[in-house]
């Protein structure tokens, strides 16, 4: 009994710190994502002074700052931080639900199924209004999904993490080679997808922002409510349904936020693989295992990474720009190998 007095304020203490340290981690986390937000307006093929950015902001008296702040940069920073924030709760919460540490919406066929909706989309003519592709964008991700869990579920010891990955990586392969067929066959749907597969939030129409916005605030939503019962189902089914959580109820909510979020960023402004799959770990990594906080410190780091390397990619390629999605690709490669090169995969 002596023992346990001694070791229980040091434990109190521990508590007190781990929650102390988050909420100042997640103000710390937004104080950058505030500043990457301020040089992704400011750096540019024309750079512009913090000064400038704000007359052109609040007090507009020249009409190139104004039409390069408020035409093109903020609208593509706006993207980003949209984009940003639904991949990194999709990753987190595909990671969250499958128990699976290389779960994200590009290795589980999402992504995938959200590319082979748009690219028949473009075979139809679709690609004029977002609306006009989004849904074939929702329609092949949910499809992607669906596959996958049912293909990952089969057998006696049901969804486990390394059969969702395989399913995930044949599925994906299959839904590729697809796209590839409808693109070889087809020169005009060829000219309309290559576009938008290389992954930009550059150049697009500030008004599929507002469009994209409500999907990816439902899928949040949904995201966010669910979170709770991931650190029960962390402990495995049983223990899930022991605790009264409904394992089947978590897994539809779950995919139906994981295919808004996702589809949606991913109709909108093309594939960005690694993104979720690289930003919940480093979420981890700060806030500990809580999912609750995973998903918030996601839907924070992600913007952060996504706008850093698009600022990375104008600066690169001068008076050029490397797309987005190119360096998102390029940065995230290397953690995936790492991640692959760990010896504890099979569960979070």
């Amino acid at each position: 009994m002596t023992t346990v007095d001694k070791r229980q304020p040091v434990t109190t203490r521990r508590s007190a710190r781990a929650g102390l340290s988050r909420p100042l981690g997640l103000l710390l986390a937004l104080g950058v994502l505030l500043l990457m937000s301020v040089l992704s307006i400011m750096v540019g093929s024309t750079d512009l002074g913090f000064g400038e950015v704000f007359r052109a902001v609040f007090r507009p008296d020249d009409p190139d700052s104004s039409a390069i702040v408020q035409g093109l940069r903020m609208p593509r920073t706006g993207f980003g931080l949209a984009v940003g924030a639904a991949l990194g709760l999709a990753g987190a919460l595909m990671q969250g639900v499958t128990r699976n540490a290389l779960a994200d919406p590009g290795i589980l066929g999402v992504t995938s199924g959200a590319a082979f909706g748009v690219t028949l989309s473009a075979l139809l003519g679709g690609l004029g209004s977002f609306y006009g592709y989004v849904w074939f964008a929702f329609a092949g991700a949910l499809i992607a999904t669906v596959v996958v869990f049912g293909l990952g579920s089969l057998g006696r010891d049901g969804a486990r993490p390394a059969k969702l990955a395989l399913a995930g990586a044949a599925v994906s392969a299959m839904l590729n080679s697809m796209v590839s067929a409808v693109l070889l066959l087809d020169a005009a749907t060829l000219n309309r997808y290559r576009f938008w597969a290389v992954g930009a939030i550059n150049g697009q129409d500030p008004k599929v922002l507002a469009q994209l916005l409500p999907f990816l605030l439902v899928g949040a939503v949904l995201a966010f409510a669910v979170s709770p019962a991931l650190n029960s189902l962390a402990l495995g089914e049983d223990v899930a349904k022991a605790l009264g959580h409904n394992v089947g109820r978590i897994r539809v909510i779950s995919i139906v936020a994981i295919t808004l979020l996702a589809g949606a960023a991913t109709a909108a402004c093309g594939p960005m693989v690694f993104l979720g799959l690289v930003v919940p770990h480093m979420a981890r990594q700060l806030t500990g295992p809580d999912h609750r906080w995973v998903m918030v410190y996601s839907a924070v780091l992600a913007p952060i990474l996504l706008l850093a390397a698009d600022i990375l990619g104008r600066v690169l390629a001068r008076p050029e720009e490397l797309q987005v999605g190119i360096i998102v690709a390029c940065l995230g490669a290397p953690f995936f190998i790492a991640l692959v090169r760990r010896q504890r995969l099979p569960e979070l």
